[in-house]
C-alpha cells in the first residue's frame, strides 16, 4: 500500500512539474525573444504560487497560527483557481494557434503577390503611384506575434473568470426555490419551507461578514425551518467561534449536521458550538414535528473517530406512516437512506464542482451533482452550497441558498 501510494506520489508530482513547465513555456518563453527578466519572473511567479498554495493547505490542516492562515490563503488559494485556468486558456490557444498562423502566411503570401510599381522616365506627370503594400512579417517574428497574442489571451481570459467568479462568492449566495411532493405528507403542512444552507465554509478567507450575509438572506426567506447539511467551517472554534456568531441569529428553528470538514476542525466542540448559537445538533438522531419526522445524520468522515452515520440509531424506530427528511452532508448516503425508506433526503458537499469542469469530476464521486433526483421511491436534493472551499471562487457553479418547498399529493 506504501509503494502503491508513493508511485501514485511521484506520478502526480511529475504531472504538476510537466504542467507547470508548459505554463511557463506558453506564457513566458515562446512569447519573448530570448533569456532575460521576463522568463526568470515567469519562472518566479509560478513557483512563489505553488509555495504559497501549498502553504496555504498545510497551514489550514496542520492549525498554523490562524494570522498566518490569513496571509497564505488568499493569494494561495487564488493561485489555485488562477492556475486551472491559465492552463486550460494555453490548452485552448493550442487550437487557436495554426489558425492564426496560417491567416497570417496568407496574408503574407497575398502581399508578396501584389506587383510593386515601376519607374517610369521623365515626361508628363502620370497618376499618384499607389502607396506600398507594408512587408509582411518574416517567420520568425510571426511565430511571435502568434505566442504573444495567444498567452495575452489566455492570461486575460484566466483573469477575467477568477476574478469573476470570485465577485459571485464574495456578493454572497442567491435564493434558489424547488417544491419536491412527498406522498405520506398530511395536507396541513402544503407548503412548509425549508431552507437548506450547506458549505458555508467559514475559514481564512470567508468570515464573520460573509456568515452575517448567509444569516440575512436566509432571514429574507421567512422559511420554517433551517437545515445546515455540513461543512460549516474550515478551523477550530477558538480561531473560527466569532465568525460563526451571526449564526445566532437565525429566526427559524435551526438543524445542524456533520460535514466531513467539520472533522478536519474538531467536529466535538463545533457540535457544541452550534448549540450555544441555538442550533439543534442532530447526531445520527431524530425529532419529530408536527407533519413529518426530521433526521440527520454524521457524515462519513466521523468513522474516523467512532462517530460515523448510523441510520438505525436516527431511523430505526420511526413510525414509517409519517414523511420523513433526512439531513445527510453526502449525496452517496442516499443509498443507506433508501434502505431506510426516507422520503426526501438534503444534501450539500459536491459544491457542484464549484469549478468548471470539476463538475465532471464531482460526478464521477457522487450520484447527484446538485438539484433533485429521485432514488426508487426516495428523493434526493443535493445543494451546490453557500460559500466555497479553498479558492473563495466559482466556475459554471453558483453558490445558493435552497428553499424546499413541501407540497402535500393529498392537497
Amino acid at each position: 500500500m506504501v509503494v502503491v501510494f508513493g508511485v501514485f506520489g511521484l506520478l502526480a508530482v511529475a504531472v504538476l512539474v510537466a504542467g507547470n513547465w508548459y505554463l511557463w513555456r506558453r506564457l513566458f518563453r515562446d512569447p519573448t525573444r530570448g533569456p532575460g527578466l521576463a522568463r526568470r519572473a515567469g519562472a518566479a511567479g509560478i513557483a512563489a504560487g505553488w509555495v504559497l498554495a501549498v502553504g496555504a493547505v498545510v497551514g489550514e490542516r496542520a492549525g498554523a497560527p490562524f494570522w498566518l492562515q490569513q496571509v497564505l490563503a488568499w493569494p494561495g488559494f487564488l493561485w489555485l483557481a488562477l492556475s486551472v485556468y491559465l492552463l486550460l486558456g494555453v490548452v485552448a490557444g493550442e487550437v487557436v494557434r495554426p489558425l492564426l498562423r496560417r491567416l497570417l502566411e496568407r496574408r503574407a503570401r497575398a502581399t508578396a503577390a501584389v506587383p510593386q510599381p515601376q519607374s517610369v522616365p521623365a515626361g508628363p506627370p502620370q497618376a499618384p503611384e499607389a502607396e506600398p503594400e507594408p512587408a509582411p512579417l518574416p517567420e520568425p517574428s510571426r511565430r511571435l506575434f502568434v505566442s504573444r497574442v495567444v498567452a495575452g489571451a489566455a492570461a486575460a481570459a484566466a483573469v477575467g473568470t477568477v476574478g469573476y467568479g470570485t465577485y459571485g462568492v464574495l456578493r454572497g449566495p442567491a435564493v434558489k426555490r424547488v417544491t419536491v411532493p412527498l406522498a405520506k405528507l398530511p395536507r396541513a403542512a402544503h407548503g412548509y419551507r425549508i431552507a437548506v444552507v450547506s458549505d458555508i465554509h467559514l475559514g481564512p478567507v470567508l468570515g464573520r461578514g460573509f456568515a452575517q450575509k448567509v444569516v440575512d438572506t436566509v432571514n429574507a426567506t421567512q422559511p420554517d425551518i433551517v437545515a445546515v447539511v455540513g461543512d460549516l467551517v474550515d478551523g477550530s472554534v477558538q480561531n473560527l467561534g466569532p465568525a460563526a456568531a451571526p449564526l445566532s441569529q437565525l429566526k427559524a428553528p435551526s438543524y445542524f449536521v456533520t460535514g466531513n470538514h467539520e472533522y478536519f476542525s474538531g467536529a466535538a466542540q463545533w457540535v457544541e458550538e452550534v448549540r450555544r448559537l441555538g442550533l439543534h445538533p442532530l447526531e445520527n438522531a431524530r425529532t419529530e414535528l408536527p407533519w413529518f419526522d426530521l433526521a440527520g445524520v454524521n457524515d462519513i468522515a466521523g468513522k474516523s473517530e467512532g462517530q460515523g452515520p448510523d441510520f438505525t440509531k436516527a431511523l430505526g424506530d420511526r413510525d414509517t406512516a409519517r414523511a420523513c427528511v433526512l439531513l445527510a452532508h453526502q449525496p452517496v448516503q442516499i443509498h443507506d437512506a433508501v434502505k431506510h425508506g426516507v422520503d426526501l433526503q438534503l444534501s450539500g458537499h459536491t459544491h457542484g464542482g464549484q469549478l468548471w469542469p470539476g463538475n465532471f469530476i464531482a460526478a464521477a464521486a457522487n450520484p447527484t451533482v446538485a438539484g433533485l433526483e429521485r432514488y426508487g421511491d426516495t428523493q434526493l436534493y443535493v445543494s451546490r452550497g453557500a460559500g466555497a472551499w479553498g479558492p473563495p471562487t466559482r466556475v459554471g457553479a453558483p453558490s445558493d441558498i435552497t428553499v424546499i418547498e413541501l407540497a402535500s399529493t393529498r392537497a
